[in-house]
């Protein structure tokens, strides 16, 4: 998403090949990622010559939290910190109190950074995608 962010004010689309290599990722796995941003509506994808992959909305629209439960689902942001399927207040995992602290600020930035923020910093050299 970063990097079809950073391809927005060009108006250009990226294809799953160009998206993989430009993130060190494997393609299949890729793949299989896009495939879950387009069914839920962040990207859009086109077939043909001039196709490709783009955002639907706007980056500064987009925000973290929406690609990460996209992706992975929202238990992810709610699940416990050594993988306890039932952790919770009345019968916490040895790091509960510790770690709710961690996720209740990680989910707060996910909600309050959007996609044209962390893309203007890779489109202006102060992050990056791959080393």
């Amino acid at each position: 998403m970063i990097y079809v962010a950073t391809l927005q004010s060009e108006k250009k689309r990226a294809g799953l090949k160009d998206i993989a290599l430009a993130i060190s990722s494997p393609e299949a796995f890729t793949g299989k990622i896009l495939h879950a941003l387009v069914k839920s509506e962040l990207l859009v994808s086109t077939k043909g010559p001039n196709g490709g992959f783009a955002l639907k909305n706007s980056p500064d629209e987009i925000v973290l939290a929406e690609i990460v439960v996209s992706v992975d689902g929202e238990m992810r942001l709610k699940a416990c910190a050594i993988g306890i399927e039932k952790c919770s207040k009345q019968y916490p995992c040895p790091v509960h109190f510790k770690f709710k602290a961690v996720r209740e600020h990680l989910f707060g930035m996910l909600l309050t950074t959007n996609l044209k923020e962390v893309a203007e910093r890779v489109n202006t050299g102060l992050s990056f995608l791959k080393q």
